[in-house]
């Protein structure tokens, strides 16, 4: 029997995510993106992906383990409090790598001691050096 196709999943909320959206479209991964409201569903889907789940992060009865296996996870950090329930939420979907990119300055113990098995900071947009992580 055929494994089922495995997604990499993506949280987006800044030009560095979008730019690694972008990269993903154009190397023909399969991936999924988060979302924690409707428009910000809507702009990840103008930026090109087909497949996104929408998740209240404040409710866990909303955090159902979604229909296809995750492989690895890398969230964009824009707020300390949703990359913490992001990170809280991915952990339960895959044993794979989780992949925190940020800006600021928050402590990478508080990402680590919730599931993050990387935390890359950064002050660049272009964040190509993150698909020799997939693997592709």
């Amino acid at each position: 029997m055929e494994k089922p196709q495995e997604f990499i999943l993506v949280s987006a909320p800044n030009k560095a995510g979008e730019e690694f959206v972008r990269q993903l479209i154009h190397k023909h991964v399969p991936f999924a993106a988060i979302a924690n409201n409707r428009a910000e569903q809507q702009r990840l889907r103008e930026l090109g992906c087909k497949h996104i789940i929408l998740i209240d992060t404040r409710d866990e009865q909303t955090w159902i383990i979604p229909e296809f296996p995750v492989s690895k996870v890398f969230l964009f950090e824009s707020s300390l409090n949703l990359c913490c329930r992001y990170l809280r939420i991915c952990r339960t979907w895959t044993a794979e790598s989780i992949y925190v990119i940020t800006h600021s300055g928050n402590p990478r113990l508080i990402y680590k001691g919730l599931g993050a098995d990387v935390v890359l900071h950064t002050n660049q947009h272009q964040v190509a050096f993150l698909m020799a992580s997939i693997g592709s």
